[in-house]
């Protein structure tokens, strides 16, 4: 059952900046409401009033509108026309498709003078003999009944033999009564034995449930039996029908809802990092970790594919035969989240974790996030937290800081005057980062020559090349002098 609420009256007036006090027109149709409440006294200068398509039984709660003008009731389970004399400035009453089988219950609204359009079409009083007339007759103030228009000639033929018209009235009034009372009885009585035959059914020898499951199934016998088992039109039958569609629509969003998974153990207890690989069905995490020896780096290489929820036969595209037609380039970079912490990396993507424990420790900071815009992979390059660049000879200065002298047994010590490289990349935020080889800022000397060193590869022509040039420079400037 549903509640005329404060909080519902507000919602429906936007139009007023959500103000109840000072609206004027209100909307509270298709919320299947069976009762009128509040709305007197929250909404006291109330103009035009929508009600339809509801489970309103009975007019109330809307006599203190003063300045109601238009009333709108139509498809609602209404007996009575009852509790409007209090509205004074009413011009409009719409009650079109209720169940009003009492016809004289018109009579109260003989003090609704502004009274000119009234609608009672569908009602189970338009079918009494003479029912036009006496509307008519009762209420002269109307200028229009059910859409149309009043004539001047039809109140005179309505109020000629009025008490005559009258007395029939009350009489198919009460045959209307007797009849739906009669009805009410008899639906309770098919009611009762549908509920017999149903436990008969439930008590019934296996073989014969066998046969019925084979058949059909219970929930599809229950609907077949409650849509086809013809009843009479009532508010009764109309509030059951909704009931029905109600608890059908209940059910099947309650099958419809996901059970809601566990989160995922990513870390256990005793501090153990687990390796997760989430992204299955929508799409595919392929990756590849590589151990860069050469610059003491971890490199994962991370691609993705689209899932089984996409796997087609597929052909290679005519113009890049060599290019999965299943890559998943065009993903947004948004979309990816990257924590590199010391001992293992975390990749989310669209909400899915992949997460790899690494060989070794890292430097998260010093860690570098890059994705490729063409084939879409996702690059992370990781320094180890232990020990330097490896070079494949190491290189140290001789005494004179002239010659460099090269032994493998200094394979891990730094070379001295050789800038150390440390490109930070945000790794949470995955911004597109570019490789120190590829950037010159970091291939300079402090006095502007050209360091060879600075990518970070050490090879030992290129260093004994360097510094020949070096010593080439030097000595022209000792000639220099000379001169």
């Amino acid at each position: 059952m549903v509640y005329i609420t404060e909080d519902l009256i507000r919602r429906r007036a936007e139009h007023n900046e959500c103000e109840i006090f000072s609206l004027e027109e209100v909307s509270l149709h298709q919320q299947d409401i069976e009762r009128i409440e509040h709305i007197e006294r929250w909404c006291r200068d109330l103009k035009i009033l929508y009600l339809q398509n509801n489970l309103i039984p009975r007019i109330e709660n809307v006599g203190r509108l003063k300045k109601l003008e238009y009333l709108n009731l139509a498809l609602n389970n209404i007996l009575v026309i009852e509790n409007l004399e209090g509205c004074e400035n009413l011009q409009k009453l719409d009650l079109t498709v209720n169940f009003v089988g009492r016809l004289s219950s018109v009579e109260t609204l003989k003090q609704n003078i502004h009274l000119s359009q009234l609608f009672l079409v569908g009602n189970p009083c338009t079918l009494f003999e003479g029912y036009r007339k006496y509307v008519v007759a009762t209420l002269p103030q109307l200028k229009c009944l059910d859409g149309t228009a009043i004539t001047r000639s039809e109140v005179i033929a309505a109020n000629q033999g009025l008490e005559e018209l009258k007395r029939r009235v009350m009489e198919q009034e009460d045959q209307y009564l007797r009849k739906n009372a009669q009805q009410k009885e008899e639906e309770e009585a098919n009611r009762k034995q549908a509920a017999d035959r149903a436990g008969s059914r439930d008590g019934a020898s296996d073989s014969e449930e066998k046969q019925e499951e084979a058949t059909e199934s219970d929930e599809e016998r229950r609907e077949k039996e409650f849509w086809h088992t013809p009843c009479p039109f009532t508010p009764e039958s109309r509030l059951e029908a909704h009931r029905h569609l109600e608890a059908k629509r209940m059910a099947k969003e309650k099958g419809n809802e996901r059970k809601v998974k566990p989160p995922r153990t990513l870390i256990t207890a005793d501090g153990r990092v687990l390796n997760v690989n989430e992204p299955k069905y929508d799409y595919i995490l392929d990756f590849s970790l590589t151990e860069d020896d050469n610059n003491s780096r971890i490199v994962l290489d991370l691609a993705v594919y689209r899932g089984e929820k996409f796997c087609l036969p597929l052909t290679p595209h005519p113009r890049a035969p060599h290019e999965s037609p299943a890559l998943h380039r065009h993903m947004d970079t948004s979309l990816m989240d990257v924590d590199v912490q010391p001992t293992y990396v975390k990749v989310s993507v669209k909400g899915k974790i992949f997460q790899l424990v690494l060989p070794a420790e890292v430097k998260p900071d010093s860690s570098i996030a890059q994705r490729s815009q063409t084939t879409g992979h996702l690059l992370l390059h990781m320094p180890r937290a232990q020990g330097e660049i490896k070079a494949t000879k190491a290189a140290r200065p001789s005494k004179d800081g002239r010659h460099l002298h090269c032994s493998l047994s200094d394979k891990r010590r730094p070379v001295q005057g050789v800038p150390r490289l440390s490109s930070r990349v945000t790794c949470n935020s995955l911004q597109h980062a570019h490789d120190p080889r590829e950037d010159k800022r970091y291939g300079k000397w402090i006095d502007g020559k050209t360091n060879p060193w600075a990518t970070g590869t050490f090879c030992y022509k290129e260093i004994k090349e360097a510094f020949r040039s070096r010593e080439a420079g030097s000595g022209r400037q000792r000639n220099r002098g000379h001169r």
